[in-house]
């Protein structure tokens, strides 16, 4: 992005509102599991303009990451009224800290190739956020407005949301970007069974879902572990980690599942260690 808060090359686009959806307000308790995540964020009219786009389709829980300036008078002014969505901002260090409770998390950046992910369409993107905010916590993750989200922040997305813009133009602000994604939440909070049936609340999974933060951790411990066996072999151990990465966060392992992985990894290193003595 520049400094006027424009995402270089993004792809970014508006669907049109359809007949097909009902005007039956959606379920709150779906949108209340969906977080918009704003990392870096340099100008805090930025921020305001943000959470005006939540307010306007439904949403209001916003979250950000080390911001270079807190929100102020200008945030307040370029809300337009949503100052209840900048009151309940919280923040956070880090995008690990600001995702680590979360089920599903999906980063919004141009296309690249220094980070292989998932390449999802605004409306599939809010259709899986939707879809999984039914039982579990979601974030959607936006970056910084000139440099946008770091190799490492990426790294801990599901899936990256690409906006199909205008390739001769792509240039898109930050806040205009939030809108998009957030207009296609609201269309898939609206389509949803929620929001069209008083249907009992899903029961607790039996067997919870293994968290961001877990997930992390039991990355960590793999890493770990690769280098007390010399898995590498003297090579950089960053391209074989993104694709383990990719293979256990697409899995979607349960608590149990990564509990049993865990165990392996230890009676691995254990040995290795043992090895290594004799």
């Amino acid at each position: 992005m520049d400094e006027h808060g424009s995402l270089p090359a993004a792809q970014f686009t508006i669907a049109a509102m359809t007949a097909d959806h009902p005007h039956v307000p959606p379920d709150p308790s779906l949108a209340q599991r969906i977080r918009i995540v704003l990392v870096g964020t340099q100008h805090p009219g930025n921020i305001g303009s943000a959470a005006r786009a939540l307010k306007t389709m439904g949403l209001d829980r916003l979250v950000l990451v080390a911001p270079q300036r807190a929100p102020d008078v200008e945030s307040f002014a370029l809300a337009a009224g949503a100052n209840d969505v900048l009151d309940r901002a919280v923040t956070f260090e880090t995008v690990a800290d600001a995702v680590a409770d979360c089920r599903l998390v999906l980063g919004c950046t141009a296309r690249s190739r220094r980070i292989s992910l998932e390449e999802l369409m605004p409306r599939a993107a809010a259709e899986r956020a939707v879809a999984v905010a039914a039982q579990a916590e979601v974030a959607l993750v936006f970056g910084r407005e000139r440099t946008g989200l770091e190799n490492h922040e990426l790294q801990l997305c599901h899936a990256a949301i690409h906006i199909p813009a205008n390739p001769d133009y792509s240039s898109l602000n930050l806040a205009a970007a939030v809108q998009v994604i957030s207009y296609e939440l609201r269309l898939a909070l609206l389509a949803s069974p929620e929001a069209n049936s008083p249907a009992p609340a899903v029961p607790a999974e039996r067997n919870p879902p293994a968290s961001h933060a877990q997930m992390e951790h039991f990355f960590a411990q793999l890493a770990e572990t690769l280098d007390a066996i010399d898995f590498h072999k003297g090579r950089s151990p960053d391209s074989a980690m993104r694709k383990l990465r990719r293979l256990f966060l697409r899995v979607d392992l349960e608590e149990r599942e990564l509990r049993l992985l865990r165990g392996i990894l230890a009676d691995a290193s254990r040995m290795a260690m043992l090895a290594g003595r004799r």
